[in-house]
C-alpha cells in the first residue's frame, strides 16, 4: 500500500489547497527546496557511517516493493524444521550435517524457495543447525546463543529506521530555517508595494510547509514501513529459534513445532488442526 499512501498524501494536500482557491505555482519555491533538502541531506551524512548510508539507500525501494509476510511463509519455516527434526530423530543429528553445510544444495531446503531467498533466515537456520549437530552445547546455552543472534538482527533492523527518523525530526526545524531566511529577504523589500511583500512572505512560509510535509507526510511513515519489515524478518527468526530450542530440550518434533506455532504473530498463526494436517502430509 506504500505507493497508494504516497500519492494520497500529496493528492489530498494539494486538493485541499486548491479548495481554498490556492495557486499551485506559488508552492514551487526551488530555493526553499535547496535549503531544506540540502541541509537535511548534509545532516544525514554527518550523523551516519557510510555503511549505514548505503544501506538506507538500498532499502528505500523496498518500501514500495516489499511485501507483508503471509501465513504460508511461517508455515514453510515450521514444515522445514519438522522435516529436519524428524530426520534427526530417526537417523541421528549427523544426518543434518550436509543440509547445514550446503543449504543451497539441500533437497529439503530446496522444497521451500521462500526460505532460500531469505538469506538472513537461511543463514540463521544453517548456522544453528551446525551448532546443534556438534552436540557440544547445553540446551540453555544453545538458546542463549540463538538469543544473541536474534538480538543482533533486531538491533540492526532498527538502524535504518532510526537514521530516517533523525532526518524526519530535523525537517520541521529546517523548514523554519528556510522560512526565517525568507523573512530576512522580505525585510529588505519593505519599500515595495504590498503585493510584492505578500508574495515574498508567502514564499517564505512555503519553507515551513515543505519541512512539515516531508517530515510527517513522508519521511516518518517511510521509516515506520521499514521498521515493520524488519520486525517481520525478526519474527521469522524467533519462530525458528523456538522450535530449535524446544527440540534441544528433548521435546519430540511435533511438540517442538507447537512451540514454534505459538511464536507466530496471531494474524498469521495457523490453527492447531490446520498445522497438524500439514505435518501429516509431510510425514507421508
Amino acid at each position: 500500500m506504500a505507493p497508494v499512501g504516497f500519492v494520497t498524501v500529496i493528492g489530498c494536500v494539494l486538493a485541499g489547497y486548491l479548495m481554498h482557491h490556492g495557486v499551485l505555482a506559488v508552492l514551487w519555491q526551488p530555493n526553499e527546496v535547496v535549503i531544506i533538502c540540502g541541509a537535511a541531506f548534509g545532516a544525514f551524512l554527518m550523523a551516519n557511517p557510510m555503511s549505514l548510508i548505503k544501506e538506507v539507500f538500498a532499502k528505500i525501494p523496498k518500501i514500495f516493493t516489499g511485501k507483508e509476510l503471509k501465513k504460508e511463509q511461517y508455515v514453510d519455516v515450521m514444515l522445514l524444521m519438522f522435516e529436519f527434526l524428524s530426520i534427526a530423530r530417526r537417523e541421528g543429528m549427523l544426518a543434518l550435517e550436509e543440509h547445514a553445510n550446503k543449504p543451497d544444495g539441500s533437497a529439503i531446503f530446496g522444497k521451500y524457495p521462500s526460505i532460500l531467498k531469505n538469506h538472513h533466515l537461511k543463514d540463521f537456520l544453517a548456522d544453528n543447525l551446525k551448532v546443534f549437530v556438534s552436540g557440544n552445547i547445553e540446551p540453555h546455552e544453545f538458546e542463549n546463543l540463538m538469543d544473541i543472534d536474534t538480538d543482533v538482527h533486531e538491533h540492526h533492523g532498527t538502524l535504518v529506521p532510526a537514521a530516517m527518523n533523525t532526518v524526519s525530526d530535523s525537517l520541521p526545524g529546517l523548514g523554519i530555517v528556510a522560512a526565517v531566511l525568507g523573512i530576512v529577504t522580505t525585510m529588505g523589500l519593505m519599500s515595495e508595494p504590498p503585493e510584492v511583500l505578500g508574495a515574498s512572505v508567502g514564499a517564505a512560509l512555503c519553507g515551513t510547509f515543505l519541512g512539515l510535509l516531508l517530515s510527517y507526510g513522508y519521511m516518518a511513515p517511510m521509516a515506520k514501513a521499514l521498521e515493520n519489515q524488519a520486525d517481520d524478518q525478526n519474527n521469522l527468526l524467533k519462530v525458528a529459534k523456538a522450535v530449535l530450542a524446544a527440540f534441544a530440550k528433548g521435546m519430540p518434533p511435533v511438540l517442538a513445532i507447537e512451540f514454534a506455532r505459538r511464536a507466530v504473530p496471531t494474524n498469521c498463526r495457523p490453527g492447531y488442526e490446520e498445522l497438524e494436517e500439514l505435518l501429516k502430509s509431510v510425514k507421508k
